[in-house]
């Protein structure tokens, strides 16, 4: 190994081989990439682009799990005959429900995150599930991860705000956050145009028009929801950028790893608080 070999690195902010000297990062432009101490940040803030989708779905999955456990615990199943796949609402509203309910009656203004990541039954979770693995790949190719992550926390954020300014008394699961990442492919495809963003448009626009008609068709589904998720995905799509033309930058991945540490705690609080109720309360 020559000398040359021995005083190059990796970026620590866009992971291109770059020598350990430069001022600037000539691809990304991160001020002193060599200084020791950004290097072990920016590697303690690393993320797989390649387990994001599949560690959301687990964490979806899991509370689900749990919900129907402590329902179970709690003995406030639903009498229907499919209820040992329905959590019970109280211990859905415990876990982070939101909706005027939540919020107005026990100013739960962090339900708003928490929300995202509850479901109400099997083919609840499993719907959306398979949507975000769908989808997920795609904005994480066309954003980068970083932008994906807020895309998916703050689209969850702003779909729930306006159900609830809408007066949804109760409402969950992640089809706000789903519609963002629909909504910032929505803007994609059409800003980016060719044969490439056209295709792309005309796809998730299909998406659109069977989400807008399963709304209208079946009864208890938060339209508001989809609408804003919708929505806030195209705005902040505009205003994050995708990668052809912005690359990712050091304010995204603080944001990005704003938004875990957000929902990690918001969702460990949620779930040690229910499980302190259900266990020991009477």
């Amino acid at each position: 190994m020559n000398s040359s070999e021995r005083r190059s690195i990796l970026c620590p902010q866009c992971r291109k081989l770059i020598s350990l000297d430069e001022p600037h990062c000539p691809y990304c432009g991160l001020s002193r990439p060599g200084v020791w101490w950004k290097t072990r940040l920016f590697s303690l803030l690393s993320l797989d682009a390649g387990s994001i989708v599949k560690t959301l779905i687990i964490v979806n999955s899991a509370l689900f799990a749990v919900s129907v456990l402590l329902s179970i615990a709690r003995l406030s199943m639903s009498a229907n005959p499919m209820g040992f796949l329905a959590p019970a609402n109280n211990v859905l509203l415990l876990m982070g429900a939101t909706g005027t309910i939540p919020i107005d009656r026990l100013n739960r203004w962090w339900s708003l995150i928490s929300a995202g990541y509850l479901h109400g039954g099997i083919l609840h979770i499993f719907f959306n599930m398979t949507a975000l693995y769908q989808i997920g790949p795609l904005v994480v190719q066309e954003y980068g991860l970083n932008r994906m992550i807020i895309l998916y926390t703050l689209g969850s954020v702003c779909g729930f705000l306006l159900s609830y300014l809408a007066g949804v008394p109760f409402t969950i699961g992640a089809s706000a956050s789903l519609c963002a990442l629909i909504g910032a492919l929505l803007y994609y495809g059409k800003s980016r145009g060719g044969s490439y963003g056209q295709n792309m448009y005309r796809q998730v626009l299909g998406w659109v028009i069977g989400l807008g008609l399963f709304g209208l068709i079946v009864p208890g589904i938060n339209n508001w929801g989809h609408g804003g998720g919708l929505a806030s995905g195209i705005v902040f799509g505009f205003l994050l950028g995708y990668n052809e033309r912005k690359q990712e930058t050091g304010f995204h991945r603080l944001l990005a790893l704003a938004c875990i540490a957000a929902t990690a705690g918001i969702l460990l609080w949620a779930l040690g608080s229910t499980v302190y109720y259900v266990y020991f309360t009477e």
